[in-house]
């Protein structure tokens, strides 16, 4: 039996909720060789108190006197990883328990410079049994991973960090998380990632959870993380560009652009003047902002601006309720 051993990193910041059902998820994997590092982010809660009732020759705790940022936290605990496989873990996701084993026997049987991605469902109101796996465009093997990026950057799919399963020589090709970056950090890593890789392949049976309803950077709209996710696209269209410019990859990047003018309309109108331009300058992107039947109608019928600024109040009314 092979023995490579997988570093399990997890980095929590108030995770107190959620945190021991993630760990559960983690030590029931098929896969006995791991390791699991916890950095907790400076928590308000009992997330620590709770790893720390964890803490064992396969479970390492790690506690940063601040709260420095999910990417130091991420930074930590490479560091201290000591696998031939990398898995991150968000601290309120689940995975199933065949998930990393059957990632790491399909990369063992791959060649080097291979990435492994899992199909994910989302669940709400901390109920699995509302999740539903859905399938998406991005869900197959990409002999050509630049494609993977063209088919995410133009609304065809996303993975979530839990998605992947990295072998140590790629982790080591695509370096360090970026500190500064806050909102959609994970973009920008993967884009590394996959552009140090050969070969994406996409395994049907590592499945796991992604835990919705959860406040967390991810849904916010503030200046510090509309900045972040500037410099997200930024960086990440810039490193795609050096390596392949084409009109696919062009159009991949001008369709980012106009994601960002999307989703931070009518704020950050600074920002969003500069990408507009960046996306002009790549030759523009007919991409429209997605939505349910009755913002598509507004949407054609209001223009997209007017039909986004409705949705909007109509999220922050619910949600006070």
């Amino acid at each position: 039996m092979n023995s490579s051993l997988v570093s399990i990193l997890i980095p929590a910041y108030n995770a107190a909720p959620y945190i021991a059902e993630t760990l559960d998820s983690a030590l029931a994997q098929t896969w006995y060789n791991i390791e699991i590092i916890i950095v907790d982010d400076g928590s308000r809660d009992d997330t620590l108190a709770i790893a720390k009732t964890y803490e064992s020759k396969v479970v390492k705790v790690i506690s940063q006197d601040k709260n420095r940022g999910q990417t130091a936290a991420l930074n930590r605990s490479l560091a201290e990883a000591q696998g031939d496989f990398i898995q991150y873990l968000d601290a309120d996701d689940i995975l199933e328990p065949q998930k990393i084993e059957v990632q790491v026997n399909r990369l063992l049987n791959e060649p080097t410079g291979t990435l492994a991605i899992a199909p994910w469902a989302r669940f709400y109101n901390n109920d699995l049994s509302t999740a539903k796996f859905v399938p998406n465009r991005d869900w197959k093997d990409y002999d050509d991973p630049i494609a993977w990026l063209v088919d995410g950057w133009t609304g065809h799919g996303t993975m979530p960090p839990s998605s992947w399963l990295y072998p140590r020589k790629i982790i080591d090709v695509t370096g360090l998380w970026h500190e500064s970056l806050t909102l959609n950090n994970d973009m920008e890593y993967f884009t590394r990632a996959v552009i140090a890789s050969n070969r994406l392949v996409f395994c049907p049976e590592a499945k796991w959870y992604y835990r919705s309803g959860n406040p967390s950077l991810s849904g916010q709209r503030s200046p510090q993380a509309l900045w972040s996710q500037y410099e997200v696209i930024r960086l990440s269209t810039e490193r795609l560009l050096a390596v392949e410019n084409s009109d696919r990859t062009r159009y991949a990047s001008a369709c980012y652009w106009q994601y960002f003018v999307f989703m931070a309309y009518p704020q950050a109108q600074d920002l969003i003047q500069k990408a507009e331009k960046n996306l002009r300058s790549l030759g523009g992107c007919d991409l429209k902002p997605e939505g349910g039947i009755m913002f598509k109608v507004m949407r054609e019928v209001l223009g997209w601006k007017i039909a986004m600024q409705l949705q909007k109040f109509y999220y922050r009314y619910r949600y006070k309720k």
